[in-house]
């Protein structure tokens, strides 16, 4: 009975710290202005062309 006390608390453990992660996640996004949402897009879409380039 014991092994799934300590199962219950690990998973409801897991579910908390997954719960900060997403909140976390989403305050940083909700702080960005558009310009730099669009800048960020243009670097990740440069960064996947020169990796094409490169395999290529």
């Amino acid at each position: 009975m014991k092994l799934w006390k300590v199962l219950g608390v690990a998973g409801l453990a897991g579910v908390a710290a997954t719960g900060v992660i997403i909140a976390r996640d989403q305050r940083a996004r909700t702080q960005l202005t558009p310009d730099e949402v669009k800048g960020r897009l243009h670097e990740r879409l440069a960064q996947a062309d020169e990796q094409r380039a490169d395999d290529a």
